[in-house]
């Protein structure tokens, strides 16, 4: 089931959501599919620091990173992309309220079943690990920020079908109306 808000987008679509959720997989696929460029902004931090998430975290703490993801995603600025944000990037008004001035934040909703899946099946999990909740109490945690934020929600518990992908697009011209 898709839900959307109603207002004008600009050029990107920004998708947030739960670690597992697809952001990465479906904004690759997303933005071939529309001739749009992809971003992803945990790259980004990597780049900035010449650090892999894991390591930015270990080494300068989870304070240190917060602060860098919220200063990178503020900053950005780009047209016609499909950006995918870190699974923390909700905890920052600041970074969500500028991720929606310049695109529509799609919120790819998940079961915790779902996520519990897909995490434990990926190896390496950046935050995740970090966070030192187990995945249940991070779900609990994070599972009412993302619609608060979001102007698109598509549930994303099936994975990558064609039918998935219709829905989303459909959910985008609908908000953009």
């Amino acid at each position: 089931m898709a839900q959307t808000k109603s207002h004008s987008v600009g050029s990107n679509i920004v998708l947030i959501g739960m670690p597992g959720s697809g952001k990465s997989t479906v904004g690759k696929r997303l933005a071939k599919s529309l001739d749009m460029t992809f971003l992803d902004t945990d790259h980004l931090l990597e780049q900035r620091t010449n650090l892999k998430i894991q390591d930015i975290v270990n080494l300068r703490g989870l304070n240190f990173f917060r602060r860098l993801e919220e200063t990178v995603l503020a900053e950005l600025e780009c047209e016609n992309t499909v950006i995918a944000t870190g699974g923390s990037a909700v905890y920052s008004a600041k970074a969500m309220q500028h991720l929606g001035d310049i695109g529509a934040r799609v919120y790819l909703r998940i079961s915790l079943a779902t996520m519990l899946r897909r995490v434990q099946n990926k190896g390496n999990r950046g935050l995740v690990k970090l966070a030192r909740l187990p995945l249940q109490g991070l779900y609990q945690e994070r599972r009412n920020l993302y619609p608060n934020v979001a102007d698109v929600v598509v549930d994303n518990n099936a994975g990558l079908t064609d039918i998935f992908f219709d829905q989303l697009i459909s959910s985008l011209r609908a908000y953009e109306r």
